[in-house]
């Protein structure tokens, strides 16, 4: 069986595998039909994700068919379509005792610390797969990226009738500005490249756009926007640290700034008594927790998250060595590049 594997930075290669074993108690074989490209992906290709290790199997974004299963499954049988839910935790831990799956001592994401699913078929335990009699294969290999965002909305708590400013267009960005807009809240987006924000403006129906310029217009349009009240939830999609490090000034009396995106460089706050002095609240937001999944499974099946404008770029198994590379380029174009494996 054949399967891609990125084996250091820069540099993927098809292999021969064996053959997945039969499932074992709890767990489910999959066929793998539809396998979504994301920042990590490419954070990985690049060298600079600092949980990736090498040499490894990628993908974690998936829309799957269940093959097989083993003892004592229930949730799921032969036939099924899902999602999968990438986050293996070890449910022992104390992160996991108390809920925080995601975040659990133990973790391992399909794809960047063990194998994923850039191969046709393999063994899952069946608790991650989340099912849908409705949705393709592509719109089930979305589930994990929108999954990002729901939760990084869900930590800062948005509600109705709040500004909620997300730093970054990218794919995460674009999924936290999704649950924004499902919260009630005004949205806004602030990225530099002008053509990124249009797509968010005439596409995705945000609110309001910002062209971030490093000038400091973008403080200036931000309160024009808010009536000088400011942002009361600031999302971080960028994984830039130098945007991450200023991203406090956009934060309203008692706001809320979450971090989805991740940099190995160093933070520094340069106006770190802007923190005490309106009593903001910094918080991280990491993967996403089993319910999100099965909620946004139903909001897409319902048509309150419409998938269509994600997926603008497709390839073979056999043609994503070749394409990788080009998806990394803006003008591309690409949002969501999926790679089919039928």
């Amino acid at each position: 069986m054949k399967a891609i594997q990125l084996e250091k930075p820069h540099a993927f290669r098809t292999i021969d595998i064996v053959e997945p074993s039969e499932p074992g108690p709890g767990e489910a074989l999959v066929r793998v039909h539809r396998i979504g490209i994301c920042g990590t992906d490419y954070g990985g290709f690049l060298g600079k994700m600092p949980f990736f290790s090498y040499p490894r199997i990628p993908g974690h974004e998936l829309g799957v068919e269940v093959l097989a299963v083993g003892e004592g499954v229930e949730n799921v049988q032969p036939g099924d379509r899902c999602s999968v839910e990438p986050y293996i935790n070890c449910q022992r831990c104390y992160s996991c005792q108390r809920g925080h799956t995601n975040c659990c001592e133990n973790h391992q994401t399909l794809g960047v610390h063990c194998d994923g699913g850039m191969r046709p078929r393999f063994v899952v335990p069946a608790r991650k797969l989340h099912i849908s009699r409705h949705l393709s294969f592509d719109q089930l290999a979305l589930v994990e990226t929108l999954a990002i965002g729901c939760h990084a909305i869900d930590r800062g708590n948005s509600k109705r009738g709040e500004h909620v400013l997300v730093i970054g267009s990218g794919p995460i960005g674009l999924s936290a500005l999704e649950f924004a807009r499902v919260s009630g809240a005004t949205t806004i987006v602030m990225d530099i490249n002008e053509a990124r924000l249009e797509f968010c403006k005439k596409t995705m129906g945000v609110d309001h756009t910002i062209v971030a310029r490093g000038d400091g217009s973008e403080l200036a349009a931000l309160n024009e926007i808010t009536n000088g009240q400011l942002a009361d939830v600031v999302i971080d999609a960028t994984g830039s640290n130098k945007s991450m490090s200023h991203a406090l000034e956009y934060c309203a009396f008692a706001g809320r700034l979450v971090y989805v995106g991740i940099t190995q460089l160093e933070l520094s706050f340069l106006h770190a008594p802007i923190m005490h002095r309106r009593e903001l609240t910094l918080l991280a937001s990491r993967n996403a927790l089993s319910g999100d999944f099965a909620r946004i499974i139903r909001l897409i099946e319902e048509g309150a998250i419409n998938t269509q404008p994600w997926i603008t770029h497709h390839a073979g198994f056999g043609d994503m060595i070749a394409q990788f590379p080009t998806w990394l380029k803006p003008e591309s174009g690409v949002i969501k590049a999926i790679v089919d494996l039928d």
